[in-house]
């Protein structure tokens, strides 16, 4: 197991993720398409805000995202809790892969990198690979950190937790 297997876990360090990137080519988002990033590119765009594990339903053809999240989703540091177990606890636990970013409608956030960088948009300039540190996507208040946001163990009804929120 090496590091980066367990950099989801409760214990691991965000920053870590963006201390010792002299391996990694500079601005690599913008000179690769999504397609051609490798596994540790692609792990590094996202900017762990925790908007993709908000729960949303679809309402006449429109995702509409809640204010409930996964169960396992840590709102400390807005990471989820079992990453690497997640597909197997969570069967409908959506991986971000190319055609999940460009499923019609959009799920994901309109900040997340991913969908921006597929859209001809750059990383905004508080993203973790703009700043090099992993808690300015907190400092920015674009994660889901101190927002009013609820678990979504024993909700039944997500009709009644839709929000509207600017960076969605």
């Amino acid at each position: 197991m090496n590091s980066q297997d367990n950099y989801f876990d409760s214990e691991f360090n965000p920053q870590s993720r963006y201390d010792n990137l002299e391996h990694i080519e500079p601005e690599f988002w913008k000179k690769k398409k999504l397609e051609e990033m490798n596994k540790e590119e692609w792990e590094l765009l996202c900017d762990g805000c925790g908007k993709c594990c908000l729960n949303k339903i679809e309402i006449k053809g429109k995702i509409k995202f809640t204010n409930t999240h996964c169960r396992f989703l840590n709102c400390n540091n807005c990471l989820c809790r079992i990453y690497e177990h997640r597909f197997e606890v969570v069967p409908d636990c959506r991986d971000i892969t190319i055609e999940a970013i460009r499923e019609k409608p959009r799920w994901l956030p309109k900040t997340c990198a991913y969908w921006l960088l597929d859209n001809g948009y750059d990383l905004p300039d508080w993203h973790p690979l703009i700043t090099k540190r992993a808690d300015s996507v907190h400092q920015a208040k674009m994660s889901l950190k101190n927002r009013n946001t609820i678990s979504e163990s024993g909700i039944k009804n997500y009709e009644n937790h839709l929000i509207d929120w600017q960076d969605l």
